[in-house]
């Protein structure tokens, strides 16, 4: 094949160009510069795509003998992810920029633009495996569970699929990438990995907020409204927050409370005890799915569902609604590949804790990855009895 090796200066990108190569695949490497001012240096592990990023991204180019070049999406990258970060958080949402940016830059602007220029597929270091089934191109969970990267890919469609390439999908350990990384001579064997938000390197989200929206100060209320203290504005917090929170005084028994929800029109902050942040059932929308299921997905089906990329999947059961011809003009607007409104009850021995609005919803059955939505809507696990379609789910058998 003809591959465009996405080569972010880490160490896992440089090895899955280095296997691409190996595979006798004809391989460009390309760096997305994603910031018009990159800091001259990273700081550890924190923030990627910095000028010391690009430098490093050569250098492994130039080791494995390929082509090299730097392609300018920092204004795409500025419309839709850091511009959509700053406009969710002021709506109360919490959403998820890395999973936003391989939606919109890494496998749409950069794969149309790989595949304009004659390319079969991009080439990432992503821990992802890709499986040939019944119904076409599927998307699995890595062999390396704890490196597993499927949540922040469950964006991907399946004619995006068609073209992607993930050479460490079957690699056991992150340690037998640098092992290999050090074997081949590639400098970047021993990088940290990149985590946190990459254009908040410093990682304070909150103070990276209060530079770009306003802060207006507002009430800090329990569920009946009592008034309990004030905060210095609603987008520094998100539901399950607990630290920050000026309450003058304590709940029944000293006990700790947390950020339950957030209102964006009325400026207040809802908290309560950690037991109110269970979540019994899940609702949203801008829907994608990664291929074909093969069964009827208006039909209750059993699955598993993850809402951070770190976080255990639990079992629940969904249902996927298509949606009006109002609720399609706003879904399209948003990004939707797929017309559909997900509806989820988890299991109640499972509820969910700090669910936010804005966050993603990746739906799994066994190890591959059916889609994902946005939840829009959380109701508490105690609040899930007698829910519509609680029962009567259709079975479907783990691939």
């Amino acid at each position: 094949m003809k591959v465009l090796a996405a080569m972010s200066g880490g160490v896992d990108s440089a090895v899955a160009a280095a296997r691409a190569v190996e595979a006798g695949h004809e391989v460009v490497g390309v760096h997305l510069a994603l910031s018009r001012m990159p800091g001259t240096l990273r700081t550890g592990s924190r923030g990627c795509c910095t000028i010391e990023d690009s430098m490093d991204a050569r250098r492994a180019a130039n080791l494995l003998g390929i082509p090299f070049y730097v392609w300018d999406f920092s204004e795409r990258f500025k419309e839709d992810v850091v511009d959509d970060f700053v406009a969710e958080y002021a709506a109360g949402r919490t959403p998820n920029p890395c999973l936003r940016c391989n939606e919109k830059i890494k496998f749409a602007a950069l794969l149309d633009k790989a595949i304009a220029l004659g390319f079969d597929a991009v080439a990432t270091g992503h821990y992802a495996t890709l499986v040939n089934g019944p119904h076409g191109r599927e998307l699995h969970r890595a062999s390396a569970w704890a490196k597993d990267q499927s949540y922040v890919l469950g964006v991907l469609t399946s004619e995006q699929l068609a073209h992607c390439y993930f050479p460490l999908g079957d690699t056991p350990s992150k340690d037998l990438v640098r092992a290999e990384a050090q074997r081949r001579g590639i400098q970047v064997a021993q990088k940290p990995d990149s985590h946190d938000i990459c254009f908040i390197p410093d990682g304070d989200t909150r103070g990276w907020l209060g530079e770009r929206l306003e802060r207006r100060p507002g009430e800090i209320v329990d569920e009946s409204g009592e008034v309990l203290g004030t905060h210095d504005g609603a987008p520094g917090y998100t539901v399950g927050q607990r630290r920050g929170l000026a309450i003058g005084r304590p709940a029944a028994g000293g006990r700790p409370r947390y950020v339950l929800s957030i209102r964006p029109v009325s400026n207040q902050l809802v908290v309560g005890e950690k037991e109110q942040l269970s979540i019994g059932r899940i609702a949203g929308g801008r829907t994608s799915l990664t291929g074909e299921p093969g069964f009827d997905l208006a039909e209750r089906f059993d699955c598993e569902v993850q809402i951070r990329a770190h976080a255990d999947p639990v079992p629940a059961t969904a249902r996927l609604t298509p949606i009006d011809e109002h609720e399609r003009t706003e879904q399209h607007r948003a990004g939707a590949t797929h017309e559909f409104v997900v509806d989820i009850d988890l299991d109640r021995a499972e509820p969910l804790r700090g669910v936010a609005p804005g966050q993603s919803a990746v739906l799994y059955l066994g190890t591959r990855v059916l889609g994902q939505f946005t939840i829009d809507r959380a109701l508490p696990a105690s609040g899930r009895e007698g829910a519509p379609g609680a029962t009567g789910a259709q079975r479907v058998a783990s691939p």
